[in-house]
């Protein structure tokens, strides 16, 4: 009987997320072909997530890319997506651990322009600017842009083909047949791509525990307008910095009521300048300044701002907090949360709720009105994706873990037998051939501190962390030649209760006292015995035990 030939998987098509599978937010993908001791990559997106309570001092965290970045010999190309935080924010943070050319639409190019320029790396990064809708090459993999529709302008899919097979890169999506702005879906092109044949459909799956299909911009637009027509006193409406759709419709409300549109927040005014720049919001007209603000009759402006996730620097959030330098709201005006609360934001969101209701401001949010619909795909879209795709193979991505699995059940309801949920830093093959787990590679995340990167396991954060839980001692000992104290010991504390410091302060003169002097000369035992003492009466006073720094001088 002759042996069975093992199959050869050195040149298959593998994809390897490092960020983006099992939550919200990080986005960072690779595609690989070739052996795997030299395989080629190109990444798709490279985004960030926001920092939580649970990461004091950290805005922003980063996918690890240094397994991509010790190949970066390797990488031929970054592809964006579009331009939203989560897919474009960490290009300027990580570009110089990757050096390799960047691609994207002129939207993006825009936005991802301003980033680096922050950066101080506005001369160095290849920026390949792409239109929808057209082709490119980077290296072993021929690539296109299908536009889609989404909660941003120049939202497109990544069609990305290679001799081993055909991925569509879904991106963030939805089916919205009216936008506000953007040429929408490419259906045409999509059903074509179905009909050349799609070995895997990489999917978001945000969205996936709703049923039936998004609302429209166009819904939205309509509600907006309604709502401004009737509103007597100042209109301010809160959204998403980069949702020009949603900006064009509030300004197009205002200017049909006779308002002023005033502009609140540096992020809001750059998006409005990087779509300018492409040729959007032509017929939007004067955009005022936030100074400008109080000195329009309030029947005849709207503020457009910043904060409707309840970020505490953001407009929203410093007006609901009558500490704005240049806007106040009175009662009886109105504020629209043009806006989702994202999962993790709901505190943040309440805090600003709850203090525009104490001056006594009417709010509108999605729960009482059509003023938000999601740019991503309820079961209806995605069922209609799949139908024009008819792919092979589905892996969804973009999502908690609870949407990935109920993503996996719905794709195998609908006909799609091979599903692969993913994880981040496992190697899946995904042609040719059944999707499997094949490898894994080094992932994680990086926090920014300030102007720095540090790790996020072993960083500040951590120990700032255990800081807000017990609160730190400082100690200091001054020993003599004779091991004697030389001076008092001193004794400071910061996060503790009032009272303990006595306390410490005579059990770290106990246990230096009862140090035999010969051990005394040793300033690191020394330390570490007066740490336990006080720790232990920390303890046994307050039941907790707190950060101990203990200082020893020798003269």
């Amino acid at each position: 009987m002759t042996p069975k030939k093992k199959r050869d998987i050195s040149n298959d098509l593998v994809f390897l997320p490092l960020g983006g599978t099992g939550e919200i937010g990080m986005n960072c993908y690779c595609y690989g072909v070739g052996p795997n001791d030299d395989r080629q990559w190109l990444m798709v997106d490279l985004g960030v997530k926001f920092g939580e309570e649970t990461d004091p001092g950290i805005d922003v965290i980063l996918p690890d890319v240094g397994f991509m970045a010790s190949d970066k010999g390797n990488l031929h190309g970054i592809v964006l997506t579009h331009a939203h935080e989560d897919h474009l924010g960490a290009v300027a943070w990580l570009w110089p651990q990757l050096e390799c050319p960047v691609y994207c639409t002129p939207f993006a190019a825009q936005i991802l322009a301003l980033k680096l320029k922050e950066a101080g790396l506005d001369e160095q990064v290849p920026v390949k600017v792409i239109e929808a809708g057209s082709k490119f090459t980077a290296g072993p993999f021929a690539c296109e842009f299908v536009s889609v529709t989404h909660s941003i302008p120049e939202p497109t899919a990544l069609l990305i083909k290679t001799k081993q097979g055909t991925v569509l890169h879904s991106g963030d999506w939805k089916i919205d047949r009216s936008p506000v702005l953007g040429q929408g879906m490419d259906e045409k092109r999509l059903r074509a791509i179905g009909g050349e044949g799609v070995d895997v459909l990489v999917c978001d799956s945000t969205n996936v525990l709703r049923e039936g299909h998004s609302p429209s911009e166009a819904d939205v637009s309509d509600t907006l307008m309604q709502i401004v027509t009737h509103a007597t006193g100042r209109v301010a409406v809160t959204t998403f910095a980069s949702h020009v759709d949603r900006i064009a419709a509030a300004i197009r409300a205002a200017r049909a009521n006779g308002r002023e549109v005033v502009i609140a927040g540096r992020a809001m005014r750059n998006t409005i300048e990087a779509a300018r720049a492409c040729g959007m919001l032509k017929d939007s007209g004067r955009l005022l300044d936030e100074e400008e603000f109080g000195y329009l009759p309030p029947d005849k402006v709207m503020l457009l701002c910043t904060g409707s996730q309840g970020e505490p620097r953001a407009a929203i959030a410093r007006i609901a907090e009558d500490q704005h330098p240049h806007v106040s709201l009175d009662p009886g005006d109105l504020v629209i949360f043009s806006s989702k609360t994202i999962p993790g934001n709901e505190k943040e969101v309440s805090r600003v709720l709850n203090n525009l209701a104490r001056l006594d401001i009417d709010v509108i949010t999605s729960d009482e009105a059509l003023v938000h619909s999601s740019g991503h795909p309820r079961q209806g879209e995605l069922q209609q994706l799949y139908d024009w795709l008819k792919p092979r193979a589905l892996i969804p991505m973009h999502g908690e873990p609870r949407h990935l699995r109920a993503h996996a059940l719905f794709a195998r309801s609908h006909g799609i037998a091979d599903v692969l949920i993913p994880r981040d830093g496992f190697i899946a093959r995904l042609a040719p051939g059944p999707l499997a787990m094949i490898d894994e590679a080094p992932f994680g995340r990086l926090h920014v501190d300030g102007k720095l990167i540090v790790p996020s396991d072993d960083g500040p954060a951590k120990q700032r962390r255990k800081l807000s839980f017990v609160g730190i001692v400082f100690v200091t000992v001054v020993v003599n030649s004779r091991q004697d104290l030389a001076a008092d010991i001193e004794l400071l504390t910061d996060g503790l209760p009032m009272g303990l410091e006595d306390d410490l302060l005579e059990a770290a003169e106990h246990a230096f006292g009862s140090t035999p002097k010969p051990r005394r000369k040793d300033a690191a035992g020394l330390a570490e015995t007066l740490r336990t003492a006080v720790r232990r009466a920390a303890d046994s006073i307050w039941g907790k035990k707190p950060i101990v720094k203990v200082q020893v001088v020798m003269l």
